[in-house]
């Protein structure tokens, strides 16, 4: 797991300087190594986590013709295979890198090496003879990936703060990204909170020649997926499932390092810790999280079961809400693009105390998403039809901002206001591009995998990991298993009072039945016991004269609502919005990607 950043320029040479800095900013996701390669008008960089090989893993790498350059972000899980393959052609791979097969497959087959890659990546490749740089992402969008195109010059990088490092100015924040993460927690698609710097989408290449001209090209899209045949039973799926499932796990535990998983009280990361125990030799590494205030819901008896059960080496890891809390600008910080998500909290106190002994764990992200197990996806036919009126071009799905309308009104800025008009755009978008032919329980799938898997979820697995230089492995997102779920009739995949059908009926086997039924429920973040008392007060007093504030917000509505959070404490989500967006302001606008993390604990209000 690694940094990425790079540029081409329309005249000159690029500037090693500028390459030296925004690898610099990109430290955290690679401390062990740093390299950089120029070649007249391109440039490239790498920061290093060594995961596999780890002596001779350094970027940037060359085939033996020297034609190609490349630097990687993230895992091929299929080298092994490739690599066979790709010597038994001729190829020479002068080290036993993962990455390796990207550069050797690109200059045996071309662009169509995407196809065939198994894995999370973002990588840059420059082909010297033909002059151009191609940089590429990953189907789901696991790894990110930006680039910001000026009129001399493209920048790119695997986080914004490295392009900040090395624009002229501070871009200007997008009123419509802006109005994206107040409603919908993140904005999503191409664009970004910052105009003029973009995100490579899921499954596509972009090729980029000297003259700065960019083609896009998707290799991989989840709408080719083809649906089953409502006969295909679970006895069918399952003969199905499971070789193709255990090949998947098998590829994902390739790694030089140790690794351990992240053990919540949910299906999905008990079904990973299960597949893992039965093919690893030795107890697994877990860890949990919870809370040392007594009185707040968590996860961890239930994760403790589960590790009893799996015979794990468990790490229960009990923090005061205090605690967590005082993590919020350096979550802030991790995130980097701006985005609204409770969970990021613990997650990255997680990723700090597994980063004392590990550089690699597995989390069960993408099995909600694969396999239906969100309660929005199974509404009544009452709930689909009124919604589908009332907020029509995606099937009532995604209809509702976070924020209260009437708030929302209050609060803005006219030209904000216009923006939140529009906020279910990217929902809409995407419930267009299905097929006719989809139910409306594939849709909904899709919607999510597209929009708020990789701008919510997929920033939150990622960045709060590599904020501490771990890891972050997520099996149910290998694209096999996303198209195995999808193409699933929805009768396997839903029933009336339960998501995630197939998947619990298949781990029946090896899990306790009354674990995998039980309603879900997501970890709880005591939002509101902290959003009240002294500190609100101190909020009270500091978050209108915010500079962000003040140019987004109508200052008399920010005191309102403010006032109103001390007396009823029923507006919690939006005065979180507001105190996160302050910080993110005063963290990327302000102070241009804040080179230097805030610490692991700190006062929220030093940094409003």
């Amino acid at each position: 797991m690694c940094g990425i950043a790079g540029m081409v320029v329309r005249s000159g040479a690029a500037d090693e300087s500028v390459l030296s800095r925004m690898a610099g900013t990109l430290t955290h996701r690679g401390p062990e190594d740093q390299g950089l390669y120029v070649s007249q008008s391109f440039g490239i960089a790498h920061t290093r986590l060594a995961i596999i090989d780890l002596a001779g893993g350094h970027q940037p790498i060359f085939d033996a013709g020297r034609r190609h350059a490349l630097v990687c972000n993230g895992e091929i899980y299929n080298y092994v295979e490739l690599r066979a393959e790709l010597e038994a052609l001729g190829a020479r791979p002068l080290s036993h890198s993962d990455s390796e097969v990207a550069l050797h497959g690109w200059a045996q087959w071309g662009p169509k090496v995407l196809t065939r890659l198994h894995g999370m990546y973002a990588f840059a490749l420059f082909d010297h003879l033909h002059r151009e740089l191609w940089l590429v992402r990953d189907r789901l969008g696991i790894k990110p990936l930006y680039y910001a195109q000026l009129p001399d010059r493209l920048l790119f990088a695997s986080e914004i703060k490295a392009l900040l490092a090395a624009l002229p100015s501070t871009p200007a924040v997008d009123p419509a990204a802006l109005a994206q993460y107040f409603q919908n927690q993140a904005s999503s698609g191409r664009d970004t909170i910052f105009r003029g710097i973009q995100r490579v989408l899921p499954g596509e290449a972009l090729r980029i020649d000297a003259e700065l001209h960019v083609e896009h090209v998707r290799y991989w899209r989840a709408t080719d997926v083809v649906r089953r045949d409502d006969g295909f039973t679970q006895q069918e799926a399952v003969a199905e499932w499971e070789p193709l499932f255990a090949q998947v796990m098998r590829e994902h535990m390739r790694a030089d390092v140790p690794y351990g998983v992240f053990l919540s009280g949910g299906v999905d990361s008990a079904v990973l810790l299960a597949q893992l125990k039965r093919l690893h030799s030795r107890p697994i590494r877990t860890f949990s999280i919870g809370w040392a205030d007594g009185d707040k819901m968590d996860e961890l008896d239930d994760a403790q079961r589960i590790a009893q059960l799996l015979g794990s080496d468990h790490e229960p890891i009990r923090l005061s809400s205090q605690q967590v809390f005082r993590r919020l600008p350096r979550c802030v910080w991790a995130a980097d693009d701006l985005m609204r998500d409770y969970a990021c909290l613990p997650t990255l106190a997680l990723a700090e105390a597994a980063a004392r002994e590990l550089k690699v764990v597995f989390s069960g992200e993408g099995g909600d998403e694969a396999f239906a197990g969100y309660g929005r996806y199974r509404p009544t036919w009452a709930e689909r039809t009124f919604k589908s009126m009332r907020y029509p071009g995606s099937g009532g799905f995604r209809a509702r901002g976070e924020l209260d309308a009437g708030w929302a009104r209050r609060l803005f800025q006219p030209v904000l206001r216009d923006a939140l008009e529009q906020h279910r755009a990217p929902f809409v978008a995407a419930w267009s591009e299905t097929p006719g032919h989809w139910t409306d329980l594939q849709r909904r799938q899709y919607v999510d995998l597209s929009t708020n898997l990789p701008d919510d979820l997929l920033v939150k697995a990622d960045r709060m990991l590599m904020a501490f230089s771990v890891e972050g492995r997520v099996p149910f997102l290998d694209h096999r298993v996303v198209e195995f779920g999808l193409s699933l009739p929805d009768a396997l995949k839903v029933r009336k009072d339960s998501g995630k059908v197939f998947l619990k009926r298949w781990a029946e086997s090896f899990l306790p039945a009354d674990h995998l039924w039980r309603p879900k429920s997501g970890f709880y973040v005591p939002v509101r016991r902290w959003l009240r008392g002294d500190f609100l007060s101190a909020l009270a007093t500091k978050l209108p004269a915010n500079p962000a504030i003040r140019e987004w917000c109508r200052a008399d509505a920010v005191q309102a609502l403010l006032a109103r959070q001390a007396a009823k404490h029923d507006v919690t989500r939006e005065v979180w919005s507001l105190l996160q967006f302050a910080i993110w302001h005063r963290l990327f606008v302000e102070r241009r990607g804040a080179r230097q993390a805030p610490g692991a604990e700190e006062d929220p209000l030093a940094w409003i």
